[in-house]
């Protein structure tokens, strides 16, 4: 399922700036055969990170999703040449399938308890971790002081609780084609998601034009509307002219539809989480 939803993310056509099926956007050095490459080298370890035994203490299970990672990363620049395609999605469907909480009860998985458990294996320290580099996104974090990728996950995936999975399926409850429901999914989560990738690539500026841009799309009706995809051509272009790629926020639509897929149960949150353009779609 994690490499579905790598697959399913990749492949949403239009995404505003990201690899789809068009082009690779704000990216000149990839493409979704590209992605799609890396998708399928990481499925097996995927595979094996979900077989981790949930009887095991927490300490050592995150060890041993801790080598998994990196393992798994090794394996994506092998077969990416060297380009990080999918570095924050390992982290982030790493951990949830991994999560203590991925044990179905009668076939089907608690969405509370998958997304509490990812948040506890990130809280948990890998004591056999090398040192860490300083990598983008670190030092976006640094220089911005924001939590970054880390703290998504630590704080049990808001983005997916509370922007993804709600707009995914009220979208999908108002008729929209499944295309655009994920679509609109993904603008939910940039509408409020301090991306990290954006922040190295276009700095706040960068980081402003996406969440006001993805804000405009949903406040204009969503991609089922006109007026909608005609905001979501204006953001594409002007993203583009920054060179700002929404890669933290594409990984969390991953997160978000394999979320969806395993916790297939109706699911809402209190109205005080959404802004008023996502309880305009709900």
């Amino acid at each position: 399922m994690a490499h579905w939803a790598l697959l399913e993310e990749a492949r949403l056509t239009p995404k505003p700036a990201l690899v789809d099926r068009r082009s690779g956007g704000a990216h000149t050095d990839m493409s979704l055969a590209l992605m799609e490459a890396s998708a399928h080298r990481l499925a097996p370890y995927f595979a094996q990170m979900a077989s981790i035994p949930l009887h095991l203490p927490i300490s050592l299970r995150r060890q041993q999703l801790g080598a998994l990672g990196r393992a798994a990363e090794a394996a994506m620049l092998q077969a990416t040449g060297g380009i990080n395609t999918h570095r924050g999605a390992i982290w982030a469907l790493g951990l949830l399938v991994a999560s203590p909480g991925a044990e179905p009860i009668n076939s089907v998985f608690s969405l509370d308890a998958l997304l509490s458990g990812a948040a506890q294996l990130a809280q948990t320290p890998d004591i056999s971790a090398p040192p860490s580099t300083d990598s983008h996104g670190r030092q976006v974090c640094r220089r911005y002081q924001v939590g970054g990728a880390r703290a998504q996950a630590e704080a049990g995936f808001p983005a997916v609780a509370e922007q993804g999975i709600p707009v995914l399926r009220a979208s999908r409850a108002r008729g929209d084609h499944e295309s655009h429901a994920r679509l609109n999914a993904l603008l939910a989560i940039m509408s409020q998601l301090t991306d990290t990738c954006v922040l190295y690539r276009a700095g706040r500026t960068g980081l402003e034009a996406m969440q006001d841009g993805a804000r405009a799309v949903l406040e204009a009706g969503g991609m089922a509307s006109h007026a909608g995809q005609r905001a979501l051509k204006q953001l594409d272009q002007t993203l583009r002219t920054l060179n700002a790629s929404a890669g933290g926020a594409a990984d969390l639509l991953a997160a978000t539809l394999l979320v969806d897929r395993l916790c297939p149960m109706p699911f809402s949150m209190p109205s005080s989480f959404y802004s008023a353009s996502q309880q305009e779609l709900l």
